[in-house]
């Protein structure tokens, strides 16, 4: 593990704040367990945030913390942890596994420990009751058709459903509100999770059919009101196909479906198709159970010419055949439609490793297939063959190049230094980055010397503005302030967040170039008389402002800001906003 490591799996604001936390000594209690890493961190709230790292010989494979940081990467209380990791190893603790701690101990000990710690925490026996009914539940026959349990009330769940909606009426953004919805799902899943796929579909159909009625109410600017209704299709087809119905039932389902169907077509939604295909076909459809009992033509799990949701109903059965145990039909199915990357996966999980390898070698034709093996392979323990698989990934076509290369480095800094390096120059030379620029640094080792101006030619003469963030980063990292103007003077001012660094870096050796590209970006947002874009006109500003004391020209300064006020006298709030302190 590296600073470059953790900057990769973390945005820039993230990484700051977590340094802040580091620093500031609020990482408690590091103890490392096995291949596992707890730490407590003191934030905001008034208990401490717990994380964990999980690990393995190429290095950490997840990380979590109980805050609710919900973006992209680890949080910034995980960034503490692995910085303290990193800059301070002995203050890890290093204790033995818990594998190893109840290896010596016999049945009659491993008793009075959980009775113990059930007396001392109560609520510890609800975790209790879950792994022995899961447990339980594993030794039965997952072909066994469930008992019917007590029948959920849709009524709370259309009310919740319609309030959501309501609460969210003309706020300029349904996202809030489907996320609420997408809760409730959740609730369905977890049904699902247990076998009950009957009242799963009691509530995603309460769901629904509160969400057809109102959903047009949303305000829907973000464009993914209309596109939920795929969600939907997606979590009926799971329940649909995983409950036991009755004539009745069936009957009254295919109307409703019909129904909603008929109601979101006049607004162009064409929904409920898969769903509808699965009730209609159930389990029993002709062509599948000839799949299922290994009779595979080209036609697959279909009748005649598969349609276009082919793919996703074959992962929804696929899904709930792993789920029930059918692993032979899994793979029948998978091999039938053409789930390559799930096939080989499975048979990894199977204990099939070789099988899955020497199969992949023949039939993976994308990265994405080669990368999935890979990380099954990774969580079987077996490294080397998941490194293998990956580096044969990078040959093949597809997308998912740039991460399955910086994947396999990672990995690979465990196994093999010199596949960590040369798949991070392939990951670099996909998509440069300043983690993977400093990553390579650090990998290079003597060739560095040789390797980096080679990187920041190829950098130089990219026209890409793909790449503007990464080279304004690079450039400004090894002190290249030339090279940084060049790459930001044409952005757009909707580009701020790459321009301002590159401006702050500027404005002590080139204070000239700031006041000549900022001043009109301020002007322009300026003149359009768009009060509520006036705070990103001030912080050009200021920059400007910062540039002439640099220059030491401060009644030069004083002389824009009076003229500007002057000019836009009537912009009452713009007027207010040039007064603040520091503008003066």
């Amino acid at each position: 593990m590296s600073e470059a490591t953790i900057r990769h799996h973390t945005i820039a604001q993230s990484f700051e704040r977590g340094q802040g936390y580091y620093r500031a000594g609020s990482v408690h209690s590091l103890i490392q367990r096995g291949d596992r890493l707890l730490a407590r961190v003191e934030g905001s709230e008034a208990t401490d945030y717990q994380i964990n790292v999980y690990f393995d010989q190429g290095g950490i494979t997840r990380a979590t913390c109980t805050c609710p940081y919900d973006y992209e990467g680890w949080c910034k209380h995980i960034v503490a942890v692995l910085l303290t990791c990193l800059n301070q190893p002995d203050r890890i603790e290093h204790r033995p596994a818990l594998a190893t701690l109840l290896a010596s101990l016999n049945r009659e000990q491993l008793e009075t420990i959980v009775q113990n710690i059930a007396n001392e925490q109560p609520e510890w026996m609800d975790a209790v009751e879950v792994q022995i009914a899961l447990l339980t539940q594993s030794k039965t026959q997952k072909s066994q058709k469930a008992p019917r349990r007590t029948t959920v009330d849709p009524k709370p769940i259309e009310r919740q459903v319609k309030r959501i909606i309501n609460r969210y009426v003309e706020q300029w953004n349904d996202e809030p509100a489907l996320d609420e919805i997408r809760e409730i799902i959740q609730k369905a899943d977890k049904f699902l999770e247990q076998g009950d796929g009957n009242n799963a579909l009691i509530i995603l159909g309460a769901i629904v059919r509160a969400y057809v009625q109102d959903w047009m109410n949303l305000d829907g600017s973000s464009g993914e009101s209309g596109a939920f209704f795929e969600e939907l299709d997606d979590a009926l087809t799971e329940a649909i196909l995983s409950a036991e119905l009755t004539t009745s039932e069936f009957q009254q389902w295919q109307k409703e479906l019909k129904n909603w169907q008929k109601e979101v077509v006049d607004y162009g939604v064409d929904s409920f198709e898969m769903s509808l295909t699965a009730l209609q076909q159930g389990w029993e459809y002709p062509p599948l159970q000839e799949v299922l009992q290994g009779n595979i033509t080209e036609l697959g799990a279909w009748e005649d010419e598969a349609p276009d949701f082919a793919d996703d109903l074959a992962w929804i059965r696929l899904k709930i055949l792993e789920r029930q145990g059918r692993h032979q039909e899994y793979l029948y199915l998978a091999e039938a439609e053409g789930q390559t990357d799930r096939y080989l996966q499975m048979l990894t999980k199977l204990g099939r490793s070789q099988e899955a390898i020497a199969l992949a070698e023949q039939e993976m034709s994308t990265a994405g297939e080669a990368w999935t093996l890979a990380k099954t392979l990774r969580q079987q323990g077996e490294l080397k063959s998941a490194l293998n698989i990956a580096m044969q990934g990078l040959s093949l076509g597809g997308s998912n190049h740039y991460g399955l290369a910086v994947w396999a480095s990672e990995l690979a800094e465990g196994i093999d230094l010199e596949i960590a390096f040369q798949t991070r120059l392939k990951a670099f030379q996909l998509q440069p980055s300043l983690p993977d620029y400093l990553k390579l640094k650090e990998l290079a080792g003597h060739r560095w010397d040789s390797l980096q101006p080679e990187l920041l030619d190829t950098l130089r003469q990219s026209s890409s503005s793909l790449h503007a963030k990464a080279k304004a980063a690079i450039f400004l990292e090894e002190g290249l302030i030339e090279d940084a103007i060049a790459t930001v003077t044409q952005l757009s001012s909707y580009e701020s967040d790459i321009i301002h660094p590159v401006m702050d870096a500027a404005i002590a050796h080139r204070p000239d170039w700031v006041i000549e590209n900022a001043r009109p970006r301020a002007e322009s947002i300026i003149n359009a008389a768009q009060a509520q874009y006036y705070h990103h006109a001030l912080n050009w500003l200021r920059r400007v402002r910062a540039a002439y004391l640099q220059l030491g020209q401060q009644e030069e300064w004083h002389r824009h800001r009076t003229a500007l006020m002057q000019t836009h006298t009537r912009k009452h709030k713009l007027v207010a906003m040039l007064q603040q302190r520091d503008l003066t």
